[in-house]
């Protein structure tokens, strides 16, 4: 491994960190890490396989569902090569060009995700508050639309992020916090004020998920006040369990991601460890927990996939007369 020296360069390289403290037990750390992005890929392959093939999930709730799973499927790729080869061969070392395209795929798909999950909101909002609206809203065009400007908005807000740190000068060899590139992690070591910067990422993130995170809020006061108006007790169980996955995929993408946004920029005496551990929570547990929770929970799905496995992707009766409703 080549040591650098504390000097500015114009395309520096960095160390990447899995574990700090625990190298010696990297192997035996990999097992579980593999398992996990095992069941990343898996489940959400998986997901967006069934919805493909099964004509009974072409239905807007689905859709949402797949890009969910797309995205997480994307995220859990961005960071594979770089997680494992820091476990398995210590490959420890990236340029400045390729750590910038991989933040730029971290941040792309994360922000990306919070803004699917909005989108998912807004279509249970339709579904428990104006149902004889949602078939005429949510027709296939404008579920198009919506995928569409939620990838332009990320491109828009993330690209210019990365051509910014294109041009400023990093100390080189600077060793950082996690296995993968990310911008509070990176930015500390340039050569120009890094709280400027630093403020500025935050800023922008506030910016993207906040603003989600609110219009999330903003639909479930609305759902719940209608679900309270409903008399029928049972009535209000099954509009309430509707929302159960969603309110699951929301705490655990977002409750991670503040909390390592807020470490980095905030707790900067924290254990590199504990941020190591963090920075991991945030980008495996959605895409671990999101296709079993949704799988467990929704009956369309769960059916799906036991007739797929079952009759080795032949579609029977039963998975055909389902019904495109949440379990």
């Amino acid at each position: 491994m080549i040591i650098f020296n504390n000097t500015t360069s114009s395309s520096p390289n960095f160390l990447l960190t899995a574990f700090p403290g625990l190298e010696l037990a990297h192997i035996w750390i990999s097992i579980p890490v593999c398992c996990l992005y095992t069941i990343a890929l898996l489940g959400n392959s998986m997901i967006l396989f069934v919805i493909i093939i099964e004509r009974s999930l072409h239905k807007p709730m689905y859709y949402f569902l797949s890009m969910l799973s797309a995205v997480d499927l994307c995220l859990t790729i961005s960071t594979l090569p770089t997680v494992l080869g820091v476990l398995w061969f210590h490959a420890r070392e990236i340029s400045l060009k390729a750590c910038l395209i991989q933040m730029f795929f971290v941040h792309g798909f994360s922000f990306l995700e919070s803004s699917v999950l909005v989108a998912m909101a807004f279509d249970r909002f339709m579904a428990i508050c104006n149902p004889m609206k949602y078939a005429i809203i949510f027709t296939d065009m404008v579920i198009l639309v919506i995928g569409l400007v939620i990838c332009l908005r990320q491109v828009i807000f993330t690209f210019p992020m990365v051509l910014t740190l294109k041009n400023v000068s990093f100390y080189a060899g600077k060793e950082l916090s996690h296995p993968f590139c990310y911008h509070p992690d990176m930015i500390k070591y340039s050569y120009s004020n890094p709280w400027i910067s630093s403020f500025l990422g935050m800023f922008l993130q506030l910016y993207l998920t906040g603003t989600d995170l609110l219009f999330i809020l903003f639909s479930y006061i609305l759902i719940l006040r209608t679900v309270l108006s409903i008399v029928a007790p049972k009535k209000q169980q099954k509009a309430l369990s509707t929302c159960v996955c969603h309110i699951c995929a929301v705490t655990i993408f977002y409750v991670p991601m503040i909390s390592l946004s807020l470490t980095h920029r905030l707790l900067s005496s924290t254990p590199r460890v504990v941020c190591s551990i963090l920075a991991n929570v945030y980008l495996l547990l959605p895409p671990v927990l999101n296709p079993i929770i949704y799988s467990l929970k929704t009956k369309t799905i769960r059916h799906a996939m036991l007739q797929l496995f079952q009759f080795k992707g032949s579609r029977g009766p039963n998975v055909r007369g389902l019904r495109g409703q949440w379990d």
